[in-house]
């Protein structure tokens, strides 16, 4: 079970449920504009920090706690692994998250339930952020194209294919060089 740290009500990410007032069935809607947190991503493809993330949410309360639920939208920035181009992906993710009351979680602990998943409200708020990179990270692409058919890059001078699908060196396999040798001698005596 995550211990929650205190956390700071003006932060973009901490949400307040006061107004729901414990009271299953409650609702309320947030929609908001947020600048994307640090290391939204991968090595590869991420949101670039403090670019638009924007959160269309439904916080309701359940007997358990809070249960918030909506989208995530923003776009991800990364490069393709064949060619290094830039690669630019729209990021739409469902999230769903149950916040559990401080006393309900005790309660699951002494019970013997301890869930290492289980998010707890801290007083009346609750932290998005995690929960964030939970469905954000996962949805973003494990190995990005600039597109599904990208040749990639010449293993012999690094330039981009698809600039020049008939790019090609002429390769002499290494067990024929002595005879290209032997060519250049044959050569030189018929000029003589």
């Amino acid at each position: 079970m995550q211990r929650p740290v205190h956390l700071d009500p003006r932060s973009p990410f901490v949400l307040d449920t006061h107004e729901l007032g414990r009271r299953p069935g409650s609702t309320r809607t947030v929609q908001r504009t947020v600048g994307a947190p640090e290391d939204l991503g991968t090595d590869v493809i991420g949101i670039p920090p403090g670019t638009d993330l924007e959160l269309d949410l439904r916080l309701e309360a359940v007997m358990e706690g809070v249960l918030v639920s909506g989208y995530v939208r923003g776009r991800a920035v990364g490069e393709c692994v064949r060619c290094l181009e830039e690669v630019v992906e729209d990021v739409d993710v469902t999230l769903t998250e149950l916040y559990v009351y401080p006393e309900r979680a005790a309660a699951a602990v002494e019970e013997g339930d301890e869930d290492e998943d289980v998010r707890e409200l801290e007083g009346d708020l609750i932290d998005l952020e995690p929960a964030l990179r939970d469905v954000v990270v996962p949805a973003l692409p494990f190995q990005p194209l600039c597109r599904p058919d990208c040749p990639g890059l010449c293993s012999e001078c690094g330039a981009r294919l698809a600039d020049d699908p008939d790019h090609s060196h002429e390769t002499l396999d290494p067990r024929w060089s002595a005879l290209s040798g032997l060519s250049s001698k044959v050569d030189e005596t018929k000029e003589s």
